[in-house]
């Protein structure tokens, strides 16, 4: 089973291209999401709170995601602290997920990929390149961020013409190609592929 990476940065459109992969039949592992339930998780938050303090947390006694982002996307090296903590946990769950899996590969979609050499752990990353001009006001309006508050998120992000010289494959989500027939054509090659390496 081939393990493929989906990247692309924030309001590129991933997420809608996971989507299209699922009603393909292909089994996708969001990152994010299971990054956030790893914030669930009792020693997860032990460390946080070691490394960050109580300020990062709710008056329910949880982690306050949006306390949490201000503070690391305002600093660099905090982010690096928060990415050492989240991302084993995260692997751990890709794993355990991996091994419940039975189709000819899964995606792997996760927001930074290359920053954290996670690409080593993978067959191949697919990347969705989309220009600023779109990614931003589209996540903006998803996240109920200011457009500044993206910027600032994009760059703590590689470059996306970094990310798309460096990825396998590219899928264009630009408003003047239809992604539909690009990831029909990219699931055929990944069959094929799958069937080849098997």
């Amino acid at each position: 089973m081939l393990k493929i990476g989906l990247t692309g940065g924030i309001g590129s459109g991933k997420s809608t291209i996971a989507r299209l992969f699922g009603v393909l039949g292909i089994p996708v592992f969001e990152s994010d999401l299971e990054a956030r339930k790893c914030l669930a998780e009792q020693d997860v938050q032990a460390k946080l709170i070691a490394l960050f303090g109580e300020s990062i947390l709710h008056e329910t006694g949880e982690i306050d995601r949006r306390k949490l982002a201000s503070l690391v996307f305002s600093d660099a090296s905090k982010l690096r602290e928060l990415n050492a903590v989240i991302h084993p946990a995260v692997g751990e769950r890709f794993k355990n997920w991996c091994a419940e899996q039975h189709t000819p590969y899964v995606i792997k979609e996760a927001a930074i990929v290359f920053e954290h050499g996670l690409e080593k752990q993978l067959d191949g990353v697919i990347a969705v390149c989309s220009p600023d001009s779109l990614r931003i006001p589209r996540a903006a309006k998803r996240l109920g961020l200011t457009e500044e508050e993206i910027e600032q998120r994009i760059a703590h992000q590689m470059p996306q013409e970094e990310v798309c010289k460096r990825a396998n494959w590219l899928i264009f989500n630009d408003e003047n190609q239809m992604v539909i027939p690009q990831v029909h054509e990219l699931h055929q090659q990944l069959i094929k592929r799958a069937h080849e390496t098997a």
